[in-house]
Order: structure tokens, then sequence, then C-alpha cells
């Protein structure tokens, strides 16, 4: 007989009664019926029921092993006479016990395994070997690998080959800090973990291959959200040659399609997924992250408003502002406090208040409608598309207030009134993202989005058309509001490269120093291609039903940047310092001495 077990605590049924086996597991749970001791013991696999009589001697010794013991048991397979448990796969027999060895010894734990009771993350992350047996945890991480092994399955189908790329590299303006690893051998210089594989996915391109993957981890020293793991993530990262941006989405749409359909039983939408430009999607939602759940769209009413003689909005537009209308159907017997509250919320989020307007069968009433005629209200009823129940929201601000108001509103009240559809995931892509953008704070012409994208119109666009107007064949996909990845199809060519850059305020100089390699490269013949790197921890954050990201990764660190199991960051001794040629400042010694 093997040493530890003959068969796991999921894997015994009817047909296996009357037969000798051996379990080991950990002690999950535990019950005395009339001295007679009922134990479920848990492993990766599932949980059997094994029972002890009190004519064996040792039955008190297991009856008092703390929880979470690591126990082998030998017994014998039989049918529950009663208490069957239809929600185990083990529910219908139970082990009757004859020997026993304890192969772990255990102390009373901090948190309980069995009963997922509410716990504070820091005490669950500093015992995650403890958290990872809670059988929701354990699941997710379970679910995870499996999600990972079908993107990698798909990939392979569409003719993807797997490639890894390095971890130490040079440090890259991609929008986030670095992580910097100091060089021994190179005194005063530092290699940066890659924030992404971009240059070398792209240099993959360059060398030849055609279709490139990697579960890739990327590193960037970002303050932790609930979506957003500090520190490290992972993507499934994309690149491929003499692509077209249909050419990616036609990839990846089959693969996430596939995926979600795979783990979910929710309502994916049909291929292909929705196009929405990121004007339209800035216009209608509020968001380049549209939730496409909530069936509520904002409506432009500003040159309605701009006529109309209401002089708070009239004055906003006046400046250069929009006047944004959000329609929420059916919602007019809503009592006064509702509204009162979604006042009070917008004024949270800094909107100087929330104007609205109620259609009845007889009138329209609210707060502005004295100050507006039949004539107007008509034409407002007209554009919002309106009917009697209905009730409007109208936020006037500047056009990037507005938007972010707006889209902000346009969840709040769909979810407070449950307009939120179930059960269901709706993807889109935003698309033709604009190339450059107004950087209010220098004062100049930026990057909006990424600078290695391919502009729409090649290099007669960057040098003919305002830089504002110009699109960039960048796109997101998103799914439920959440941005999943951005993507696009590259700029190949050095010569718009330089000039792309130039616009942005960077002579060639810094192109050459910044990207080299990838510089270097487009001398020597660079095919047209694209790629895009959805993020994993959200892909199964999603399929997992949780909101947290933490809940998804096997061991994340919490919102501090921490690992509290590991204790990590942590200091490094003289020895160490000297080696790396660094020397800590005063205000780094002062704090390390205070802690």
């Amino acid at each position: 007989m093997h040493p530890y077990r003959t068969h796991t605590c999921g894997e015994l049924r009817n047909d296996h009664i009357d037969r000798r086996v051996r379990l080991s597991g950990w002690i999950h749970n535990r019950r005395d019926h009339g001295g007679v001791l009922f134990i479920d013991l848990r492993d990766h696999y599932g949980i059997t029921q094994v029972v002890i009589y009190p004519d064996r001697a040792f039955q008190y010794e297991v009856g008092h092993l703390p929880k979470e013991t690591t126990v082998r048991f030998d017994g014998v397979v039989v049918h529950r006479s009663e208490n069957v448990n239809p929600k185990l796969p083990t529910g219908e027999i139970e082990v009757i016990v004859d020997d026993f060895e304890v192969l772990g010894p255990a102390e009373h734990v901090p948190f309980t395994v069995f009963q997922e009771e509410e716990v504070a993350e820091d005490l669950r992350l500093k015992h995650r070997y403890l958290d990872l047996r809670r059988p929701t945890v354990h699941q997710n991480i379970v679910l995870r690998s499996q999600i990972i092994a079908s993107m990698r399955r798909r990939m392979r189908e569409h003719g993807f080959l797997e490639f890894q790329t390095p971890i130490l590299t040079s440090s890259s303006p991609e929008g986030a800090r670095d992580y910097l690893v100091p060089s021994r051998v190179h005194p005063g210089r530092f290699y940066a973990l890659p924030q992404a594989p971009q240059q070398f996915k792209q240099l993959l391109m360059i060398s030849g291959f055609d279709r490139y993957f990697q579960i890739a981890p990327c590193f960037r020293d970002e303050d932790a959200r609930a979506d957003r793991s500090p520190g490290e993530f992972y993507q499934l990262d994309i690149e491929m040659a003499f692509a077209t941006q249909e050419d990616v989405f036609e990839v990846v749409e089959d693969v996430l399609h596939g995926v979600f359909a795979e783990f979910s039983d929710k309502q994916c939408d049909a291929l292909p997924f929705r196009r929405i430009p990121y004007r339209e999607a800035m216009l209608h939602y509020g968001t380049d992250k549209p939730d496409l759940r909530i069936p509520l769209t904002m409506t432009d009413v500003s040159e309605l408003f701009a006529k109309a003689g209401f002089k708070a909005f009239s004055e906003v537009i006046k400046k250069g502002g929009v006047v944004r209308a959000l329609p929420v159907p059916s919602i007019a017997d809503r009592p006064r406090s509702f509204f009162d509250r979604l006042v009070e919320y917008a004024q949270s989020i800094g909107s100087k208040g929330l104007a609205y307007l109620v259609w009845t069968d007889d009138k329209v009433k609210g707060p502005i409608a004295k100050f507006l005629d039949e004539e107007r209200l008509g034409e407002l009823a007209k554009a919002c598309e309106v009917k009697s129940g209905d009730v409007v929201f109208f936020v006037a601000a500047s056009e990037t207030e507005a938007a972010r108001i707006g889209g902000d509103l346009r969840v709040k009240i769909a979810n407070d009134v449950g307009l939120v559809e179930e059960n269901a995931f709706r993807f889109c892509w935003v698309v033709d993202f604009p190339m450059f953008e107004w950087d209010e704070e220098r004062k100049c012409i930026s990057f909006s989005h990424n600078p290695f994208s391919m502009p729409q119109g090649g290099m007669e666009a960057l040098e003919t058309k305002d830089p504002l107007e110009i699109h960039a064949f960048q796109y997101d996909i998103v799914c439920n509001g959440i941005e999943l990845s951005s993507g696009a199809i590259r700029n190949h060519r050095t010569d718009v490269m330089y000039k792309a850059f130039e616009i942005a305020g960077y002579d060639k100089s810094v192109v050459d120093e910044k990207f080299g390699a990838l510089s270097a490269a487009f001398k020597y013949g660079a095919p047209p291609h694209g790629g895009i790197a959805p993020g994993v921890d959200r892909i199964v954050m999603l399929l997992a039903g949780t909101t947290n990201i933490r809940e998804v990764i096997a061991f994340p660190m919490n919102q501090r940047a921490q690992d509290l199991m590991m204790n990590a960051p942590g200091r490094a001794n003289e020895e160490q310092l000297r080696e790396l040629h660094i020397r800590l400042s005063a205000s780094a010694r002062e704090q390390e001495q205070g802690e």
C-alpha cells in the first residue's frame, strides 16, 4: 500500500464499497455523535467523511487533534446508512477507520478554514498558506490555472508560439514607475523589471517570427486598487506580424469568447464584439471603459441649452463647457429623498449640483422646469427619447468633468435602481483613440495613449493634420466596465516614429536613447505588426465573480505593496549595500531606526 494514500479525498464512490483504502489530508471538521467520531478529511480534491467508533483506542487522541492537522487514515469504505450528503461527490460513502498516523501536527489556527468567516485581509495575507486552504480562494487559484491552460491551448490553435522575454532589462518610460535592480558588477547602473515586454515582442516580429504569445509577468510600481495589484501582474501578451487591427480583434475575440464560455454559464456577447469610437464612448458613457450591462446613455444637449435662457447652464457653455443629459426610464415615482441623495452624491464627486426633470402624464416638473418653456421641454423630450415616468438628469461642466461626473452618475443610478444586467458578460472594443492630447499642466502636446502606435494616416497625417485631430490605431478591450487590455497596431517606421515624438516634444536623440533597439531594428526591414495584452488577473477576477483582484492571486501583496508573509520589502544589510555600491540617505536611515 502507498505510504500516504490509495485514493484522494474526492475520489471514493459507491463502487469502492468494501474496499480497504488509505486517505491523507487535513482535519476539516469533526462531530461527536453519541460517542461516534465523524471527521471531514479534506485534500486538494475534495472531502471524505471518516468514522471512528468508541472501540478504537485512538479515538480520544484523534478527537482532540486541532483542526488542520495533517492525518493519514486507513479503513474500509461503507455506504452511509444515514445522513447522505448530496452536496458532496463522496456524500454516499464513508470510511470506517481502523488505523491512523499524524503526518503534520498543527497548532490552533489564527482563523478558521472550515466556515469561512470574515477575516481582516492583512491577517489572511500573513498566513496565506492557511487562507489558500479555504474553499473559495482555493477554487479561485485552481480556476486561474485552468483559465491559463485554456488560453495557451487556444493561442497554439491559432498558430502562436510561446517565447519568454527578459526580466532584467533597461528602464523604459511606459507611464508608470519602474522597479529598479542595482547592478553589482556595473557600479551606479540599474536594471529595470519590465513594465511589459513591449519592445521585446516588437523585436521578435522584426526578427522574423510571425505570431508570439506569452503569459508574461509585468512589474509596475503603482498603488493598489480593487482591480489592480501593486507590484506585479500577468498578461496574455500577444503580437502578430503582417496584421491589421481586425486581424488582432479576430484572434482576441475568439480566445476570450471561448474562455468566458468555457468557464462561466453567464451570457456572453456573440462575435464580433461591438466597436465604439473613443469620442462616442466618452460622450455616451463618460468613460473609455463603458459597462454595457447598463442600458443608459448620455446625450449632448449643449446647443439646446445655449439658447434656452437658463443662465446656470448657458454661462457654462459660453466658457467652453457642455451640458450632458442622462435619461433614466420609469423612476418618476421615486420619493424626493431619492433625488436629494443623488444631488448630494453628485456634489461629493465634484459637481456643483444635479439638475433634473421628471416627465409625468400631465406635466414636466423638477428644479429647473420653471426655466424652460414648452418648446424647449419638447426638444429635450425628443433629444432624450423620454416618455411619461422617465427622469432626465443634467450635468453642466467642462467636457472632461461632464464626462467624469456623468459617467459616475450613470453607474451609481443604475446600481441604485437595479438596471445593471445580471449574469452577463458584455464586451466591446474602444477604438480610434486620439494619438495626442493637450497637457494642461505642461502646456504642450503629449502622447495620449501609447507612443509606439501607428497614427491613422501615417506620415501624411503627422505632417498635415492638427495633432489633436489625429487618431491612432489604438484599441482597448473592455468587459463589464473593466479594461482588460490596451493594444495597438505599432509604428514600424523610423521616420514616422521620429516625427510622432517630435510632435510630442522629443527630439531624435531622446528616441535613440530610450528606444535605441527599436529605432535601430526598424532600419533593417520591419514588418507591419500589432498586438495586445489582456490582463490574466482581471479575466480570472471576472470569471471567479469577485471584485477584489487579490482573491485570484496565490500570493498577493497587500494594498501597501507589502508581502506580510515573507516580510517584503525587507532591509538590506551593510555588506549587501556595499556590494551594490549603495549608501542609504540620511532620511532613509532615520526611518529605518524609527521602525
